[in-house]
């Protein structure tokens, strides 16, 4: 009976495969840090790893959304104290116009033109700040982060806001026209172009909307607790929060939305752009003299409240570092412990590597000079 070396080949190939196979393992031990790939070689160790990694996961997770919400808040409050600067500077020039010497219509007006002027622009300015956009959603949409919120008039009588509704896909419309009284009138239209009733309720149902999300304060079982990221640019021009109108709607309390906005920024504004045209026309000076005096009243009290948006906004930033250096001592210890229960040691696991490397460096040198082929292998 003549030998072959088929039965010898087939014994070191397996041998060679085995070899082979405790190298990857060894290398894939290094490269992941991991001391256990499956749970069959420990599971009680594996599963306590799994449940760290997905603790570990979440909490990434919950810092990378920190990050983003950080920054769109950090938008809002810039927002809101480029509004309020706007203001400050806008009383100043109703501080001026009031003065007698600096309101005289005989010289055609001039003065008060340029004044008129300046505040419609300033309200335009504060229409910009309330399309800011943070990366491509804008800061004061609410829910609806892809509708442009706000226009206005080349004459800074008829504000503009859009907005789509949760559970909308088409862009609802409402028209704020302010009339010769310094009054708002408010026209809603739908996507088509058809009317739709109660256009204040409509305002009231955006300044509802919330974004409470869970990033590690508060408790995802009671979502009052969770923190509220979304600011509307109703909100921050009425200074009614989200929360003051939800609690109005579930007990029933009356909120003149109407009168809010007419007091808003852009409203007294608008007021006071109002009162120079009527004193152009009727040069009744202590009329006009008592118009800027309540329009600076109006405007002290709008810089008051949107110092508080802008003071709640810092606080929700505040609390949003805070949690975040939480997590961030949750994420130090919880790498920590993964590394004592499931981590492989690296010196001993690169040791294992080069040993199981010079064993199969070897066994394929001795393979080369044992296995011989020859024509009676291929024989039957």
């Amino acid at each position: 009976m003549r030998v072959t070396h088929a039965a010898t080949y087939r014994k070191f190939t397996s041998s060679v495969n085995s070899v082979h196979s405790k190298l990857n393992k060894s290398m894939n031990k290094i490269s992941s840090g991991r001391e256990y790939e499956n749970a069959a070689e420990n599971p009680l160790a594996y599963y306590e790893g799994k449940k760290m990694d997905n603790q570990y996961q979440d909490i990434e997770t919950k810092l990378e959304l920190i990050s983003d919400i950080k920054n769109r808040l950090y938008q809002q409050e810039a927002g809101a104290t480029s509004i309020q600067s706007t203001l400050s500077a806008a009383r100043v020039k109703v501080e001026y116009i009031r003065n007698g010497t600096n309101n005289d219509t005989s010289q055609e007006s001039a003065t008060l033109e340029i004044v008129k002027n300046d505040l419609i622009q300033k309200m335009q300015s504060m229409v910009n700040d309330l399309n800011a956009q943070y990366q491509d959603y804008f800061i004061y949409g609410g829910n609806d982060l892809s509708t442009s919120p706000f226009s206005l008039s080349g004459d800074g009588m008829e504000l503009t806001y859009r907005h789509t509704f949760p559970g909308e896909s088409e862009v609802t419309t409402i028209k704020m026209k302010m009339q010769s009284n310094g009054s708002y009138t408010y026209e809603a239209t739908d996507a088509s172009g058809n009317p739709i009733a109660n256009a204040e309720d409509l305002l009231k149902k955006a300044m509802c909307e919330q974004g409470r999300v869970d990033v590690g304060y508060g408790t995802i079982r009671n979502t009052e607790t969770l923190l509220d990221t979304y600011t509307g640019g109703l909100n921050l021009l009425t200074g009614i929060s989200s929360d003051e109108i939800n609690a109005a709607v579930s007990t029933g309390t009356t909120i003149d939305i109407g009168q809010a906005l007419t007091d808003s920024p852009l409203g007294i504004l608008g007021q006071t752009v109002r009162a120079i045209e009527k004193y152009q026309d009727d040069e009744n000076l202590s009329e006009f003299t008592e118009s800027m005096g309540t329009m600076m009243t109006k405007i002290t009290e709008a810089e008051q409240y949107i110092s508080t948006v802008y003071s709640d906004l810092g606080n929700k930033y505040a609390l949003l570092e805070s949690t975040e250096t939480r997590l961030n001592a949750l994420s130090d210890g919880l790498e920590e412990q993964y590394s004592e229960k499931l981590g492989a040691d690296p010196y001993e696991a690169i040791t294992e590597m080069y040993s199981h490397q010079y064993s199969y460096q070897a066994s394929l040198q001795l393979g080369s000079s044992l296995l011989r082929t020859s024509l009676f292998d291929f024989m039957s």
